[in-house]
């Protein structure tokens, strides 16, 4: 008997640590306009080669979209609180003119309906805290959308016009999240008057 419950404790913590490095190496973002409308979802992996971004958008207006990972985790419209493009080596942008920044990624292609389904390899960027090319440093980072194409070369962000959509990544299963982000996991996005929240004693 007491072999069995052994082995059962070890199944559990077995699992628990695999849900913990799973944990840690899964990430989201929830892109919203400049007027706070939800306009996409992104769900980030830790993979060997990198980070893939696996991004939903709807309601974009067709064409093409230069799309960037930004150094500051906080996205207030019109967004240039994201600050510039997440670049810890310090290189020029673009990738035609070097080895471009680190939140360099191509371009959106959106069709007509405004909805865009696509994945998206950046093999330069990491979800493993303590990394130096950590998204998740000291002031965090986020996704962006702009109004135009990125050109690829024209330093520091490709000409590519005003930022219209913007998102903090946040690691999954998060507790709290920022302007931009996605609601924290199994707490409501909207609460009724009176309602709590799991673990408090009392409303807000």
């Amino acid at each position: 008997m007491r072999m069995l419950s052994l082995l059962a404790a070890t199944a559990l913590l077995s699992t628990a640590a695999a849900f913990s490095a799973s944990a840690e190496t899964m990430a989201n973002a929830q892109l919203k306009d400049s007027s706070g409308k939800a306009v996409g979802d992104v769900d980030l992996v830790q993979t060997q080669g990198g980070v893939l971004i696996k991004l939903q958008v709807k309601g974009l207006s067709p064409g093409e979209h230069a799309f960037h990972v930004h150094a500051v985790g906080k996205c207030e419209a019109p967004f240039e609180s994201a600050g510039p493009h997440f670049n810890p080596s310090n290189h020029k942008h673009g990738m035609m003119s070097g080895e471009g920044h680190a939140g360099d990624m191509p371009n959106l292609h959106v069709p007509q309906s405004g909805e865009l389904n696509v994945e998206v390899l950046n093999s330069a960027i990491s979800l493993d805290k303590g990394k130096p090319n950590s998204v998740f440093d000291t002031d965090g980072s986020a996704l962006v959308i702009h109004a135009k194409a990125d050109d690829y070369k024209s330093d520091p962000a490709g000409n590519a016009g005003d930022r219209i959509a913007c998102g903090v990544i946040m690691p999954s299963g998060a507790t709290g999240a920022t302007v931009g982000s996605s609601p924290p996991k199994n707490v409501p996005a909207v609460r009724e008057p009176g309602e709590r929240l799991p673990g408090n004693s009392s409303p807000r």
